[in-house]
């Protein structure tokens, strides 16, 4: 298990109540379950319109069980943002 940093931006992080927080996960799948566990209710609906990034790379489309965390990694939650 990796330990990663989670940072919420935006509606993510009104929903989560904090801008980051620490999870131990193997990959995006694992971390974003924890978060889903640790904050039922706002920040899982926020989450289905997030996009992400794991250490400043874009996930995309890719399957997130897929996409392997680092140790001292970071789990950016990028809501979709009004304006450009």
């Amino acid at each position: 298990m990796a330990k990663v940093t989670v940072r919420y931006w935006a509606a993510a992080k009104a929903a989560a109540g904090v801008a980051e927080e620490p999870y131990e996960a193997a990959t995006l799948a694992d971390a974003l379950g924890a978060v889903r566990r640790r904050h039922p209710g706002e920040l899982t609906r926020v989450l289905l319109r997030c996009s992400f990034l794991v250490d400043g790379d874009p996930v995309g489309k890719r399957g997130h069980e897929t996409v392997r965390l680092d140790d001292g990694g970071t789990v950016e939650v990028l809501p979709p943002f009004a304006g450009g």
